[in-house]
């Protein structure tokens, strides 16, 4: 797949006839609508080079087909990319070695192995333009919440928003468990994304609390410097949930600021998602709680078309759907586990059969994905007896809340209502006999 396109030549009337049949009067109106600069959107109005991710967002925008402008055919286009001294290999000629890269954490901005998360994109666009919202997007573990807030944040760039991203897996736990130096610790983070000066000691009061320090911090500091929206981007949320009290001050303290923002216009900057990987199971009061407010966002597994379309973005040549089936049969539609199979299948390192053969053994693709969790359960007896019971039932189980929160964060089961299954085939192959992955 390329990394840039162009607009045929005989295809620019076209797309200029599309820029005025959308309602765009002009070139910069476009650039200003989608948030690219203005260089961009004439580079594509007139046939020169733009990356693959500007060259398929500005076809939706106008819509246009992509493979019916653009000058390549994207089954069996050479990959191309940049040259070292910064031209386009687009005009050297220069073909490059793209192939995809080892899928790991993040999809990258930009990148054409992102499957658009319909219809949730399209919610939170919307979601993220009111005041004062709130968003709470949930999954387990590597189903790509990162990679959507991601979207997200350059999303509210475009539009011109402040954005502050925290991930609380960065927190130390000696920070984490103590409610002030947390709270601080979000503060001084804000600020430094903010490129402001920390000044912690101006608005922190300890006869007053740290909660509402914290808040005095944001209501006459940081959101009192800015006059365009804030979107503060919480990541890994559950993090904080092994510190029960922490956790119970600091989410009714994300309540308050929602609350607040019903009344004064300054809390009204503020957008707030919250990014969790399980259900809370920490004790909150109805009106405590932040997860009964908002925009709910629930990402679930790649279905069988977006497995075939992620397939073919992979450059395989999957005739129908049965390959798509049997690989959503073995992982359950996990996308990590999906797109590692995906990169493998593509270099033809294996077929899928031998794929579906060795994935739940210590030699398959998933090795190190089950060596985690495998040191994971080793080290908590009572967890792995719990996903024993799972494995080995004939029908859905209940478990203890806080032993189905931790299997359900770690993706290893399935919540169905009050009961459990397994997540998907190769955990059931995997563990059910034991396998030393270690």
């Amino acid at each position: 797949m390329p990394r840039s396109l162009r607009v045929q030549p005989d295809c620019i009337d076209k797309v200029k006839l599309a820029l005025r049949r959308n309602g765009f009067p002009s070139q910069r109106l476009l650039a200003r609508d989608v948030g690219y600069a203005l260089g961009t959107i004439s580079n594509f109005m007139t046939g020169k080079p733009v990356d693959y991710a500007t060259f398929d967002e500005l076809c939706r925008k106008l819509g246009l087909n992509l493979q019916e402008i653009s000058t390549f055919n994207l089954d069996s286009a050479p990959s191309l990319a940049k040259s070292p001294a910064g031209t386009d290999a687009l005009d050297s000629g220069v073909a490059i070695d793209t192939s995809p890269i080892y899928p790991n954490g993040a999809v990258p901005l930009g990148s054409p192995f992102y499957l658009k998360r319909v219809p949730f994109e399209t919610k939170i666009d919307r979601e993220i333009r009111k005041p004062g919202a709130l968003i709470r997007i949930k999954a387990p573990r590597e189903m790509g919440k990162t990679s959507l807030l991601l979207r997200t944040l350059d999303a509210a760039k475009r539009l011109g928003y402040h954005t502050i991203h925290l991930n609380l897996e960065q927190v130390d736990e000696a920070i984490l468990s103590d409610l002030n130096q947390f709270l601080r610790w979000i503060c001084a983070n804000a600020a430094r994304q903010l490129h402001l000066e920390p000044r912690l000691n101006e608005y922190w009061d300890e006869d007053l609390g740290s909660k509402i320090s914290c808040t005095s911090y944001f209501q006459d500091y940081l959101l009192q410097q800015i006059s365009k929206p804030l979107v503060l981007a919480l990541d890994e949320v559950n993090q904080v949930f092994e510190q029960p009290q922490v956790a119970r001050d600091f989410l009714s303290l994300l309540r308050s600021w929602y609350e607040e923002a019903k009344t004064l216009p300054l809390w009204q900057k503020l957008r707030t998602i919250v990014v969790h990987s399980t259900e809370i199971y920490v004790p909150l009061q109805l009106n405590q709680s932040p997860f009964n407010v908002g925009l709910p966002i629930q990402l679930h597994s790649f279905s069988e078309p977006e497995v075939l379309e992620l397939a073919r973005r992979y450059g395989l040549d999957w005739d129908g759907a049965q390959e798509a089936r049997q690989l959503i049969e073995m992982v359950g539609g996990h996308p990590a586990l999906i797109n590692i199979a995906l990169y493998h299948l593509s270099r033809e390192q294996l077929s899928l059969e031998q794929l579906r053969e060795t994935s739940p053994t210590a030699t398959g693709i998933y090795s190190h994905h089950l060596q985690r969790h495998w040191a994971i359960l080793e080290k908590q007896p009572e967890l792995a007896g719990a996903l024993n019971a799972v494995l080995s039932a004939t029908v859905p189980i209940e478990l203890a809340p806080i032993l189905a929160y931790k299997l359900s964060s770690l993706g290893l089961i399935e919540r169905l209502g009050d009961k459990v299954i397994p997540g998907c085939e190769l955990y059931q192959r995997a563990f059910r006999t034991h396998i030393p992955l270690v």
